[in-house]
């Protein structure tokens, strides 16, 4: 069988003022075309599918638009769960009518999705807390442990209150005890969840620009509590395409398919097609979307600079940085707006010169770098060493709520 892994679609993101919504309409269809071009059996969404709560009306209309055509008349099983963005009972509330038409829902961990047979299309023949399995129309059967986003609040509506064992705790439990009943090597067996998961227990991770740090709202989990059966693990929550393979399983984020922040402009934007069966072993295949807008970080040595390749470059969104030994007049800003439609912010760096012990020291910042990156630099220079995991935590967290 052939299985689309895709996650973090954000429909109804900015980037600042600039709306990404005409790129998210191309990009769906580019997934849809991809999906019918590769003739896949089911599709997996793997986490926040919207970027708030409270999604805009027309990003509404084009994620039910596009998950109805996704499951190609209703032949093909499309699932999504809810990430850390989306609001779980939003997620969920049309489940009962979305199933009629083959997709199905979750946005809770302890979700059951009522059985069901397509006509000329797939049966739901076994369900539980957070589990389906599916009867494909090609006869093969595909097991899936579906977990949304969990953090405590939404683990405690479901479980005992007094009982406050981790959120690892809880999901290498209940991972294990579904996939000890329901997952045998007659089927293909996937872990569904959207989380922080290290492919390496020393790894440090970066999460994406404006990402509340996910240490704040649950927890990060380590690959050891995948229970054996599992064949893949689909991931959401991280925008970059990446994987990693254990000693029983793949496990991939399959990232954003639009780059939503400029410490995204160097990625290539991928969704994943994975094939396996219940004989065979497990290819992964990254296939890269075209549609979205590339992002660039350009730093000019002059107003003039910056003028020229503006013109010659009108298909980037752009963060500029103009060197200068003044502020802009307000008037400059205005003409390289004119000129082009896409820059996002334009940065002065002013190149000054500072006395120290009587010695005139250029002050030189690379404003290539992330804004935690020259926070870091600012916290070396300021206090001469470097910032600890709690001020880092604590810078993330108000970096988020910009």
């Amino acid at each position: 069988m052939k299985i689309l892994h895709t996650a973090d679609w954000h429909l109804g993101k900015r980037l600042d003022y600039y709306s990404r919504f005409e790129e998210q309409k191309l990009v769906m269809q580019e997934i849809i075309q991809i999906a019918n071009h590769h003739n896949v059996d089911a599709v997996l969404i793997a986490g926040d599918l919207f970027d708030n709560f409270n999604p805009p009306i027309e990003a509404i209309e084009l994620f039910y638009t596009t998950l109805k055509e996704l499951t190609n008349n209703g032949k093909r099983p499309v699932i999504a769960i809810a990430g850390n963005h989306d609001s779980p009972d939003r997620i969920q509330s049309p489940d009962s009518l979305a199933l009629l038409n083959g997709i199905l829902f979750s946005g809770n961990p302890f979700h059951i999705i009522n059985k069901l047979t397509i006509e000329n299309g797939f049966s739901i023949t076994k369900t539980d807390n957070g589990f389906i399995e599916l009867a494909l129309t090609n006869g093969e059967l595909l097991r899936i442990i579906h977990t949304p986003f969990v953090n405590q609040q939404r683990i405690k509506i479901f479980i005992d209150k007094e009982n406050d064992e981790s959120i690892s705790t809880f999901l290498h439990t209940h991972w294990s005890t579904l996939a000890d009943k329901y997952c045998n090597n007659e089927g293909v067996n996937i872990l569904l969840t959207h989380a922080l998961l290290p492919f390496d227990k020393n790894e440090t991770i970066t999460e994406p620009d404006n990402e509340k740090p996910i240490e704040f709202i649950s927890e990060i989990l380590s690959a050891e509590i995948i229970p054996h059966q599992i064949d893949y693990v689909a991931l959401g929550h991280l925008h970059r395409y990446q994987t990693n393979k254990t000693e029983h399983c793949t496990i991939a984020y399959s990232g954003s398919p639009v780059a939503y922040s400029f410490s995204e402009a160097s990625q290539q934007k991928k969704i994943i097609i994975i094939e396996k069966t219940a004989n065979t072993a497990l290819t992964l295949t990254p296939i890269t979307i075209e549609n979205g807008k590339e992002l660039k970080r350009k730093t000019f040595n002059s107003f003039d600079d910056a003028i020229l390749w503006l013109k010659d470059n009108q298909e980037f969104l752009v963060e500029c940085t103009i060197k200068t030994d003044t502020y802009f007049k307000p008037g400059d800003l205005k003409e390289l707006h004119d000129i082009h439609k896409g820059i996002i912010s334009i940065l002065p760096f002013i190149e000054n010169t500072e006395n120290n012990d009587n010695t005139n020291t250029k002050k030189n910042i690379d404003l290539s770098k992330s804004r935690q990156e020259l926070f870091i630099d600012y916290f070396r220079y300021k206090f001469a060493k470097e910032p600890n995991k709690e001020i880092l935590s604590l810078y993330k967290e108000i970096e988020s709520l910009s």
